[in-house]
């Protein structure tokens, strides 16, 4: 069956050995060097122009988007609503049936 990928040191090193080895390189940054003589580069513009946003939506994907989370509140809100319908039925359901059962046990009681 499936097991776990456990790692095996078998000196207690305090090494830890990663399970999953990174498949890409790290590229050294190419730019100016820094004018502070500290370690750290200055992001080139470059990059932060061809950063792009993580979703785009055009306006038809909008309007699903927004049909689509209408349609869970309204899903969801119909789910709490018939919850909470059926507990304050069961909860009337009890009620009547106690007040049933106290005027049999009273009954009894005074014949």
């Amino acid at each position: 069956m499936i097991r776990p990928k456990i790692p095996v040191n078998p000196l207690p090193t305090g090494i830890v050995i990663p399970l999953v080895q990174p498949t890409t390189a790290v590229e050294p940054h190419r730019g100016p060097a820094p004018v502070c003589g500290c370690s750290q580069t200055p992001v080139p513009s470059q990059s932060a122009a061809r950063m792009l946003p993580a979703v785009r939506l055009t306006p038809a994907g909008l309007v699903a988007a927004v049909a689509g989370g209408a349609g869970l509140v309204l899903v969801v809100g119909a789910v709490l609503v018939s919850m909470l319908l059926a507990v304050a039925i069961t909860g009337a359901s009890v009620a009547v049936c106690a007040v049933v059962l106290r005027s049999l046990l009273n009954g009894q009681h005074r014949r």
